[in-house]
């Protein structure tokens, strides 16, 4: 059965180890040659990646820096908004104070000339005063007015009288009611 010598055999044997290590080399050989062209690649890559991680950085500082700065302006408006706050609500305060007094005043006005006109003066009933506008005008018109209990009574004509002390404090406190009203209409309106 072995007619071939055992030189031949294990000759055979090697060439054909011999030729399965070739294939296998340039089997190796072709991947090797792809891993260097991805290596380039990676390496270009890598390059790239640098340079935006050190873009993104500078950005970040940049950032950091503007965040601060904003942080900054924005503590400063707080405490300007803080302050402007509470002087509002002390200005708010000192005018309901001021309008509790004219309307303390108001009261009292309206409740001295409900009692004067009840009164009578010598036996006879006192006629209200005529209203007039606040700020007539002094023209020779009008005449001095003597006070009688508060009442303005003509010399000249009946019709062109001055204004009253007392018609003067109720559009007074008229016109300060008015302005409070607006004013908290305007504060509501912000609010």
């Amino acid at each position: 059965m072995s007619t071939l010598p055992l030189g031949m055999i294990i000759e055979g044997l090697v060439s054909v180890l011999l030729l399965i290590t070739i294939g296998y080399c340039w089997m190796l050989n072709k991947r090797l040659q792809r891993l260097r062209a991805d290596e380039e690649v990676l390496r270009a890559t890598i390059s790239e990646l640098m340079t935006a991680t050190e873009i993104a950085e500078r950005a970040i500082l940049g950032l950091k820096t503007t965040a601060a700065e904003a942080d900054k302006t924005l503590g400063s408006r707080l405490k300007e908004a803080e302050a402007m706050s509470h002087s509002l609500s002390g200005q708010i305060g000192e005018g309901e104070k001021i309008f509790a007094r004219i309307t303390q005043i108001a009261e009292a006005a309206r409740a001295a000339t409900q009692q004067r006109e009840a009164a009578p003066r010598n036996g006879y009933p006192v006629q209200p005063p005529v209203e007039q506008p606040v700020y007539a005008p002094q023209t020779a018109g009008y005449a001095p007015e003597p006070a009688h209990n508060g009442y303005a009574v003509p010399e000249v004509e009946p019709e062109r009288r001055r204004p009253s002390r007392a018609s003067d404090i109720r559009s007074a406190a008229a016109e300060a009611t008015a302005r409070l009203e607006e004013f908290r209409r305007r504060k509501g309106a912000a609010a």
